[in-house]
């Protein structure tokens, strides 16, 4: 069985080709100053017509987004539920739900049309999930107090969890280490976490993002590098 996993970041697209169980090619694509203004669109055309696949997986780390418990279903709310965090172009953009029964909650989030149009005509069975539940699904908490932090490229996205109970989840593009500090600092402020009672976890690009690792590891005492995603093994948390 050939199996495509796409990753869509905010300023990239990442894909990985599986066929049982063993991964055959990846890649990653960013965009920069010198690409063209349908980079992602056009290199997801490419990768769709590069084989026939049984079955597609798609993750969306992009930050619009809105986290509810489980249980709420007024979906027509959705929208507007996300543009209290982003602003949102319903014309543009396709309303999805991930439930996270480990936690009972629910992330409401959109993923561009186009993009799902071009996946879904494919006409082969497609699985669409958003990151921040993937993430949520693959930790492993105690009783503490916790921050989980998983990184990508120039991005990164934050849990934060006391007794088993969610506090507080953001997405965000990060693109030096003061705005990660920043950001780290001013969240535990906000929620009341003490920097030597809290338990930092670091997931994702942890090689790529070394500098923001070792500049957070100068202000906390408890931090641990659960792993880094090492090409044709780890796929956003598999």
């Amino acid at each position: 069985m050939n199996i495509l996993n796409l990753l869509f970041t905010k300023d990239g697209l990442i894909y990985q080709i599986a066929k049982n169980k063993s991964i055959t090619e990846e890649k990653s694509y960013f965009v920069d100053e010198e690409s063209p203004e349908n980079f992602i669109a056009d290199t997801l055309d490419d990768v769709l017509l590069k084989q026939r696949f049984d079955e597609i997986h798609v993750v969306s780390a992009l930050n619009h987004f809105t986290l509810m418990p489980e249980g709420f279903s007024e979906h027509e709310t959705g929208f507007d539920l996300i543009a209290f965090n982003a602003p949102v172009d319903q014309e543009k953009e396709e309303l999805m739900l991930s439930v996270n029964e480990k936690f009972r909650i629910q992330f409401y989030y959109t993923f561009p049309k186009s993009f799902y149009k071009k996946i879904k005509e494919l006409a082969v069975p497609v699985h669409f999930n958003f990151s921040g539940e993937k993430f949520l699904n693959s930790i492993h908490h105690k009783n503490n107090k916790e921050i989980h932090i998983n990184l990508y490229h120039n991005q990164c996205e934050f849990f934060a969890i006391d007794n088993k109970k969610i506090i507080l989840y953001n997405n965000l593009d990060v693109n030096s280490e003061v705005d990660f500090l920043y950001f780290v600092m001013f969240t535990l402020s906000k929620i009341g976490f003490g920097i030597n009672e809290t338990n930092f976890f670091a997931y994702g690009e942890t090689t790529e993002n070394e500098t923001f690792i070792s500049e957070l590891q100068k202000f906390v005492r408890n931090l641990k590098i659960v792993f880094d995603n090492v090409p044709n093994k780890n796929f956003i948390l598999n």
